[in-house]
């Protein structure tokens, strides 16, 4: 088996603002949608983001663990743009961190099961050898 793509929960009601974001603030690109899903990829990536459209109103508690993760020499400046680009549509979102290189954002209307992770590249560089 081979790694294809990862699937997240979206609160239908703003599951189109966040597949725009994505596309015009993070540079991904559509490549299926359904009436309940879209598959998203970024340049350059070799994985896809499935986003379903979420019916549910209560959101995980826990969710800080689940991240849909990006590298970035500044972090927490990127997240705080999306944040502020979410917002002036309409949708609260704020940035917290784990810590002083991994940032996160959250948009707890729209992100059912998932946060937007941003850290430095040297957090993912891994001595895996192909």
């Amino acid at each position: 088996m081979r790694f294809n793509h990862i699937a997240q929960r979206v609160a239908a009601e703003h599951f189109d603002l966040i597949a725009e974001m994505l596309m015009t603030q993070l540079g991904f690109t559509q490549l299926r949608r359904t009436e309940r899903a879209i598959w998203l990829r970024q340049p350059g990536a070799n994985i896809d983001l499935q986003l379903s459209r979420s019916p549910t109103t209560n959101r995980d508690e826990d969710k800080l663990r689940s991240q849909v993760s990006f590298l970035s020499d500044t972090p927490r400046a990127d997240l705080e743009k999306l944040a502020e680009w979410l917002t002036a549509r309409g949708l609260p979102a704020g940035v917290g961190s784990y810590s002083p290189r991994e940032f996160y954002l959250d948009a707890p209307d729209a992100l059912v099961d998932f946060v937007i992770e941003a850290m430095l590249p040297e957090l993912a560089d891994y001595p895996i050898k192909e």
